[in-house]
């Protein structure tokens, strides 16, 4: 392949790439924000502590009160960043995830371990440009202001900055974290997807192959996502409120992971879905783009 045509097939997955993720998560975002903000505030009080007199006392009570005190716009805070964010990650993920496969294919790694690898590097690259907008939209879903009364998202960027910087403490707080979340969960998910995928035979019924894909992929993001909680539990400390105002208890990935945790129920019920539906979209969006692109 000459060096015009191999560029202009880069540009071409690049262009699938960005098209998917468009069309993959911003909708999936929209239609479970609620469901994932009552999540992430049932997370942040069990950080904050029970002793908290505004701690909820289940999940039905989290909808409940964020409906009453904060209204309906209560479930979609936070929402501007993961938007913004979503379609260059996902994009982000994909398309190093196709560049890392054809990198090791020149090595001497078996097909299986190659998937994996890829999906490391792709998870890895992915983390590098989430994270500033995972500590904004963390930010923001830890204020239980009325939605009218919070800053908006570009103030609260800037008051992140103009705080604590763009490094370690401020917009790029827990880093490490967020490195591992993404790296372990790309590794498990391509990793075991890809390998299954290529054991069980394709079936040529439309409908049954739908559900052959759909059903590898709910086990490859359960998966996943129970080996990435060590990491997303970091990361929800580090970044969230801290259990006592003025003092920062959680501070490093690895300290912090050695906390014992309750999180594990509401990760896995954010994340069931969603592992999925991603590779299935993908596999479908990608096919439909590169015949009509």
């Amino acid at each position: 392949m000459n060096t015009v045509n191999y560029a202009g097939h880069l540009y071409l997955e690049l262009v699938n790439s960005i098209l998917f993720a468009v069309l993959n998560h911003n909708l999936v975002i929209l239609l479970t924000a609620d469901v994932r903000q009552v999540l992430r505030e049932e997370k942040f009080q069990i950080q904050r502590g029970k002793t908290d007199p505004t701690s909820y006392k289940s999940l039905g009570d989290s909808f409940r009160t964020i409906f009453r005190t904060e209204g309906l716009f209560g479930f979609y805070k936070g929402i501007l960043p993961p938007i913004m964010a979503e379609t260059p990650k996902r994009a982000v993920k994909f398309f190093t995830f196709e560049q890392y496969k054809k990198l090791l294919g020149h090595a001497s790694l078996s097909p299986g371990l190659t998937f994996a690898v890829a999906g490391l590097g792709s998870g890895l690259t992915e983390a590098v440009v989430v994270n500033p907008f995972e500590v904004v939209k963390v930010s923001l879903q830890a204020n239980r202001n009325a939605f009218a009364e919070q800053p908006s998202t570009f103030v609260q960027a800037r008051r992140i900055i103009a705080t604590d910087g763009l490094g370690f403490r401020g917009l790029n707080k827990g880093l490490t974290a967020t490195l591992g979340r993404h790296g372990v969960f790309n590794m498990v998910y391509f990793g075991f997807y890809f390998n299954v995928k290529n054991i069980i035979p394709v079936n040529e019924e439309p409908t049954l192959e739908f559900l052959r894909k759909f059903g590898i992929g709910l086990v490859s993001g359960t998966i996943a996502s129970i080996m990435n909680i060590p990491f997303d539990v970091a990361k929800s400390r580090i970044q969230g409120p801290q259990p006592t105002p003025g003092e920062i208890k959680y501070r490093t990935c690895f300290k912090t992971m050695a906390t014992p945790s309750n999180f594990i129920l509401n990760k896995l019920i954010s994340s069931f879905l969603g592992g999925a539906l991603m590779l299935l979209v993908y596999e479908y969006a990608y096919a439909w783009l590169q015949k009509n692109w």
